[in-house]
């Protein structure tokens, strides 16, 4: 808002209204938690800051950790890599459960049932942010109409129009606002995220399981570029 009063040669103050604020942004947090859970309102704040400053993993880092970590069990042995210098937590629970001895098919069920539970945090977030979006505007519409009822009723009264309209429009704006600059833009950045943290999730699990059956580093090397974009699989394999 700050930068549209700008551009119109406005007053910020001109785009803030208290009465518009309490019935768009109070109103509509209030509904979505009727919507959910307080558990899950609470949580899908911390997945909008999650969007602001989570870095995306690196998949050549984690592919190059991968091989370092198989180079080394192939020389050692698994237990040479419990000491390991691992700065991913979900590599590193994997290299603990292999460490320790689990079979394949555990280590498998084990990490791709925390694969499956971020994964659905992420989309009670998204979900959250989604609704956002479409509730919104809706009590803009809402604003909009109370403004309209107040302007008319006290029509006799010029002083009175002027706040009443404001209040039937920036109600709309503001609904627009949260709906368009907030709640589709984080629920679609949560989205990609998610899709993110699967795909180096499974190229994870695929580099520990290939560490535990003891293959080659450098077959490993060449099955993990399959999760690289083409684009960046021949400088990986340079």
């Amino acid at each position: 808002m700050v930068v549209m009063a700008m551009i119109i040669g406005g007053s910020v103050g001109t785009f803030i209204d208290t009465p518009s604020i309490l019935i768009v942004v109070v109103g509509t947090h209030f509904v979505i938690m009727m919507k959910y859970p307080l558990g899950d309102f609470l949580s899908a704040a911390g997945s909008g800051m999650k969007v602001l400053f989570f870095k995306s993993p690196n998949c050549d880092e984690l592919i190059e950790k991968i091989v370092e970590l198989a180079d080394m069990a192939r020389k050692s042995g698994l237990l040479a890599l419990e000491g390991a210098d691992i700065p991913d937590p979900f590599m590193k629970k994997g290299i603990g459960l292999l460490v320790d001895g689990h079979d394949g098919d555990v280590v498998r069920a084990i990490l791709e049932k925390d694969m499956k539970m971020a994964s659905t945090r992420h989309q009670s977030g998204s979900s959250v942010f989604r609704s956002m979006a479409d509730v919104a505007p809706a009590m803009g519409m809402i604003g909009t109409l109370i403004g309209l009822v107040a302007m008319l009723s006290n029509m006799d009264d010029p002083k009175s129009i002027g706040p009443a309209m404001a209040v039937a429009l920036l109600t709309t704006l503001y609904g627009a606002i949260m709906a368009n600059m907030v709640g589709i833009p984080i629920a679609d950045k949560l989205n990609v995220r998610d899709d993110e943290e699967k795909t180096s999730k499974a190229l994870i699990i695929d580099g520990l399981l290939g560490i535990q059956a003891g293959q080659n580093p450098r077959v490993i090397e060449q099955v993990l570029h399959g999760y690289l974009a083409e684009s960046k699989r021949p400088s990986a394999e340079e």
